[in-house]
């Protein structure tokens, strides 16, 4: 898109001819390189060296960069720069703020791949001087390009803070990145911006619309756009994580697969309906790690009233976020697996609405509202894993947002897998102690696995491996044997 310089008339005359300096670019490289530049200058006329020093003219009367060499000081022409640091360009000149760049000369012209503030001639600084340069390149570098801007657009956007808190690095964030968010939050967050900045409003007030900024402004609006996954690594995290149950890993990939496809998340998240400690919350984080994802996770068994998941209105003192607006700061993305622990307990709430009926908004992928941010956050790129125990607690319209997987309890022969190659091994290593000192006889994990045949899933298998490799340790340790190995009357006795 063509950015038009306005420098070349003379100042007295009202009429300026347009010309065109610079072109933009879409990139959605997650770093810069001599290859992959952010900006484009001109050298045909001198080469510049690596690293060089000077400020950016204000775009708004001429587009180039002012190098400061030894000889004196030269212009040159700005000819290409990746859309989503035009904005911050533009301010750097407006704000004449002394840079150093790192760059290439090559036939297209100078590839800078590297910005840094530098301290001299007694320029302006920025709000946290280099450090917030570096903090919005590195936000601008993990956000998606622009859509195509309009070129008559001259609007003012405020800004975002830092682990962004204050109202001048929320300020600066704005108006360098506020393009690269949402229309609908870029909006919202100049309303609230006006409302932190007014003296006409009460102190409360403002603190909530400050705070409220901090929140969404230190999330990450990523677009919707993703990569395909490869089956056959998926299928190794899961093995990774999960023994057996050959038929739920598959139902598993079968279900994520169609992203490769539709470059968009499945229609329905997942349900892992199974009894406690078979695995369900392993495999949630497991789907994350495939997707590449951050996670955050929802205990719906300790919600009580829905004003928890929601939020509560700014009109109070101590009004604050919902959980699930929470959740979102947590993991300072858009785009994330929403792990929701026990969702049979949804329909138990005691307080004031149904929890159940807030997952609803938050599962349609339709966006979500907190009554404390009063604004909408888009789920598009939220993809939830729910786990139960009792599926007939669950009520038919939440049910039927999932795509629903049985995990079924382990056999005794690979609850004895289990114990042998995974729990123990993994106990011994967290201890620092040898396989060799802690053996199990054949007729002990008999008797193992007798002792916990009336338990479902692993988590008793796990503490028994927990009691079983400290108590070799403390007879390593006190009587000085080498290895201790464990028969079936051992093992009862220990275990009783």
């Amino acid at each position: 898109m063509p950015v038009f310089d306005f420098s070349a008339a003379p100042a007295d005359k009202k009429e300026t001819k347009r010309q065109c300096t610079y072109i933009t670019f879409r990139s959605n490289e997650t770093k810069a390189t001599p290859e992959k530049p952010v900006l484009i200058l001109d050298n045909s006329k001198r080469e510049w060296k690596h690293h060089s020093c000077g400020y950016f003219s204000n775009p708004a009367k001429q587009t180039a960069f002012e190098f400061k060499e030894e000889d004196g000081v030269f212009p040159a022409d700005i000819l290409k720069i990746d859309s989503r640091f035009t904005s911050l360009i533009k301010w750097l000149g407006e704000n004449h703020i002394n840079i150093r760049l790192s760059g290439q000369n090559t036939e297209e012209g100078y590839a800078v791949y590297k910005i840094r503030e530098i301290a001299f001639g007694g320029g302006t600084k920025l709000s946290a001087e280099d450090g917030f340069l570096q903090f919005m390149i590195e936000r601008l570098f993990a956000s998606s390009a622009p859509a195509e801007e309009n070129e008559n657009d001259e609007e003012e956007e405020d800004g975002d803070d830092m682990k962004l808190t204050s109202i001048q690095s929320i300020t600066d964030f704005m108006n360098c990145a506020g393009k690269t968010m949402p229309d609908n939050i870029r909006l919202w967050a100049r309303r609230n911006l006006a409302v932190a900045r007014s003296h006409e409003v009460s102190q409360e007030e403002r603190r909530h619309a400050q705070r409220a900024l901090s929140i969404m402004m230190n999330i990450q609006w990523k677009h919707n756009y993703f990569e395909s996954i490869d089956p056959k690594e998926a299928r190794r995290i899961l093995d990774e994580e999960l023994y057996g149950m050959e038929r739920v890993k598959q139902r598993i990939i079968e279900t994520i697969i169609q992203i490769n496809r539709t470059h968009t998340l499945p229609a329905y998240g997942l349900l892992l309906v199974g009894p406690a400690g078979t695995g369900k919350s392993q495999i949630a984080y497991a789907v994350a790690r495939i997707l590449k994802l951050p996670w955050t996770t929802l205990d719906m068994s300790s919600i009580i009233d829905s004003k928890q998941l929601t939020g509560s209105p700014r009109i109070y003192a101590n009004a604050k976020p919902g959980i699930i607006m929470e959740a979102f700061s947590m993991a300072g993305a858009s785009n994330l697996v929403f792990i929701i622990n026990e969702l049979d307990k949804a329909n138990s709430g005691k307080g004031n609405g149904n929890p159940a009926d807030v997952l609803l908004t938050l599962l349609d992928n339709l966006g979500f509202t907190d009554n404390y941010m009063e604004c909408m956050i888009p789920t598009g790129g939220v993809y939830p894993i729910a786990t139960a125990n009792d599926r007939d607690q669950i009520s038919a319209p939440l049910m039927s947002r999932f795509a629903v997987i049985d995990i079924p309890d382990y056999t005794a022969e690979e609850k004895k897998v289990i114990f042998s190659r995974f729990s123990l091994p993994k106990v011994l290593k967290r201890m620092h102690m040898e396989e060799s000192e802690c053996i199990i006889t054949e007729g002990a994990l008999e008797a193992i696995i007798q002792r916990y045949s009336n338990t479902s899933g692993i988590r008793d298998l796990e503490q028994a491996a927990e009691h079983i490799a400290a108590n070799a340790l403390y007879q390593i340790e006190v009587n000085h044997v080498e290895k201790v190995e464990y028969t079936r009357e051992m093992v009862e006795k220990l275990l009783k």
